[in-house]
């Protein structure tokens, strides 16, 4: 019983590996980010970029 308190302890305090695992979690936030901004804003983000290139078609 000793050897599997020993092993989870050693477990837990094993740092290898946690930065791997933070910048997925920043990435991930930041995906999850785009796509909110991407949802939010994407109608009026669509209409801004069809007025300006219906602008650039015109000369």
């Amino acid at each position: 019983m000793g050897w599997i308190r020993a092993s989870f302890i050693g477990f837990v305090r094993d740092e290898r590996g946690a930065t791997a695992i933070e910048y997925g979690l920043v990435a991930a936030l930041v995906s999850i980010m785009i796509i909110a901004s991407a949802s939010l804003y994407g109608a009026s983000l669509s209409t801004m970029l069809m007025a300006a290139a219906n602008r650039l078609n015109v000369f």
